[in-house]
């Protein structure tokens, strides 16, 4: 499976997309944590825009080459229910995780000296006051205990992806046609940020979150990192794969079943993304 150029090429563009998405959306959230007064403070739209926006570019950019998953959750749900091979899963999340790992590198890169003054002007460090450390992964909220956080990244990975497997169905004559189904995922990124963001950064994603996690574990941040207090890590990794599940799940048991089936349409007449179809007409993860 290795030796296949084609498989080779999906690897590579899961690790670009992911990477995408870290470069824009721990980019926000620097600029949201570690100036003041912070230009996102009293916009936190703003912030949760361009981590919607960071997804739809990664589409846009990988979409026809490996369907963009992005997300193991995105990945596990696609093999549950939609035929994605699971010889892939695997390969697919270790190359997402790795894209997180490489674009967290880079903000760090580009935020390196405003990370130490922060620390600095606030008494802080990396390793024993995790300093900075919302910049890259995620933590529980204010009164938000690690119990009740799993079950939140669970929900809310469960209607990302309802929304995702309404979005590519290929029966729902209500999708966006062609390539607009991009700009629809990263709205509801962005959507779910905007009302439960503030729970535990919406993390929604095991890539988005341990990625840049093991980068901060080795940049100085430690047991800040991993294990995390609390021994969080593992929240952002379990919540969001079982919510994937169930959320996709729901669509496929409760939704689709009920679509008008359109079996006289030309398929290139058929508008809406095939079940797990790229915009350019080729199956997501298939050569």
């Amino acid at each position: 499976m290795f030796r296949n150029k084609q498989f080779v090429g999906e690897l590579i563009s899961e690790f670009i997309a992911v990477f995408i998405i870290i470069l824009f959306g721990d980019s926000v959230a620097a600029m949201y944590s570690l100036y003041d007064p912070s230009p996102y403070r009293n916009a936190y739209w703003g912030v949760c825009i361009v981590w919607g926006l960071s997804v739809t570019i990664a589409i846009y950019v990988t979409g026809a080459v490996s369907g963009t998953h992005a997300n193991p959750a995105v990945t596990l749900a696609l093999a549950v229910f939609r035929g994605f091979s699971w010889r892939k899963v695997v390969p697919y999340a270790a190359v997402q995780v790795l894209g997180g790992l490489a674009g967290a590198a880079i903000v760090y890169a580009l935020y390196a000296p405003v990370i130490d003054h922060f620390n600095l002007a606030h008494h802080l460090d990396r390793l024993h006051d995790g300093g900075a450390a919302g910049v890259f992964f995620t933590h529980p909220g204010d009164f938000v205990t690690p119990i009740h956080a799993l079950m939140d990244e669970t929900i809310l990975t469960a209607m990302l992806l309802f929304g995702i497997f309404a979005v590519t169905c290929e029966y729902n004559t209500q999708a966006p046609q062609a390539n607009g189904g991009a700009l629809i995922i990263g709205l509801l990124v962005a959507a779910i940020g905007g009302c439960a963001g503030y729970l535990e950064a919406w993390a929604i994603n095991p890539a988005r979150d341990f990625g840049p996690r093991l980068f901060c574990y080795f940049a100085g941040w430690g047991p800040s990192a991993l294990p995390s207090p609390g021994h969080y890590w593992w929240v952002p990794i379990v919540g969001p794969l079982a919510g994937g599940v169930i959320g996709a799940g729901a669509y496929e048991c409760l939704v689709r079943p009920y679509m008008p089936r359109l079996r006289d349409r030309v398929p290139s007449e058929a508008g809406p993304l095939a079940d797990g179809q790229t915009t350019d007409g080729r199956v997501a993860g298939q050569p």
